[in-house]
């Protein structure tokens, strides 16, 4: 067993029952104020409708030890002419980070979007102030290809860019 627990750690298609899990960590990091546009104070079935994808997308869990720790959802950035390139957004239990819940959760997804026969992966609002996903997506290929300024209001920094990420497949 590794010393951050990844041989310990399942990720597999979320569903309905895995909700309840991914829910608390969800409120708090958009409560948190740093990562994500979502309106505060979402009850639980507007933030798993925002969430829980439907096909062609995808939504993943992390399971470490038997609890889901962090979650993904994929798919197409755009739709029609837009819909050969892919898009993602992760959420990581804050308990465990450091552990590489990130990290597998990241390679899954470009892995996932591989094997669909995405072409790229585009993120469109990375705060640029989230300095840890900026190195871990920069670390997997993703490039900075434009920062949109003062796009996020930071809760702790006020008006921050948004970095356009982009990994050709």
């Amino acid at each position: 067993m590794s010393a951050n627990g990844r041989d310990r750690m399942l990720i597999r298609d979320a569903t309905a029952a895995d909700w309840p899990q991914i829910f608390p960590f969800f409120a708090a990091i958009v409560e948190d104020g740093e990562t994500y546009a979502y309106p505060d104070g979402l009850s639980s079935e507007q933030a798993s409708a925002l969430w829980m994808e439907q096909a062609p997308a995808r939504t993943v869990v992390a399971v470490l030890d038997g609890r889901v720790v962090g979650s993904a959802k994929m798919g197409p950035n755009r739709p029609g002419r837009g819909s050969h390139v892919g898009t993602a957004s992760f959420m990581v239990d804050p308990s465990v980070r450091g552990a590489g819940v990130g990290t597998a959760l990241a390679r899954h997804m470009i892995d996932w979007h591989r094997a669909q026969g995405f072409s790229a992966i585009q993120f469109n609002a990375v705060v640029e102030t989230n300095t840890g996903a900026v190195r871990l997506w920069q670390s997997l290929g993703f490039e900075i290809i434009g920062t949109v300024p003062a796009a996020f209001v930071s809760r702790r920094h006020g008006l921050v860019g948004l970095h356009v990420m982009h990994l050709a497949l």
